[in-house]
């Protein structure tokens, strides 16, 4: 039986080879990675890529089956993921005139990834 710190192990590297199986997908469909694993604010964004004139602020989420990804993103974590993107983009001024949004792409075992584009609302407030 796996202690509690093995397990806690194996999810981070399932979260980290997650994330950078999410941003290959995304290179892929053409865009390009501006940050990985940014925190600020509480917070973290795994992904923060863009494509033509849009920032996608990406969260991964790894799960045995699709439908537990699907609904692993709580309001409390749209929340903090809202509030780091708006830390990011107040030190990227840049990044002012683009288009936003919150994106997500889920990982499960033996399917191909599912990208989410625009898969909540980020709260600017």
């Amino acid at each position: 039986m796996k202690s509690a710190l093995e397990r806690r192990r194996a999810t981070f590297q399932r979260g980290h080879r997650a994330e950078w199986v999410a941003l290959l997908f995304l290179v892929m469909k053409g865009y390009r990675p501006l940050a990985r694993r940014y925190a600020s604010s509480g917070g973290e964004i795994d992904l923060i890529v863009m494509r033509g004139d849009t920032i996608a602020f990406v969260e991964v989420k790894a799960r045995g089956l699709m439908d537990n990804a699907l609904i692993a993103i709580t309001a409390r974590k749209r929340q903090r993921f809202s509030r780091t993107a708006r830390a990011w983009l107040s030190r990227n001024d840049w990044a002012a005139t683009k288009t936003w949004r919150a994106d997500a792409v889920f990982i499960a075992r033996r399917r191909w990834p599912q990208h989410i584009v625009s898969a909540f609302e980020l709260e600017m407030q």
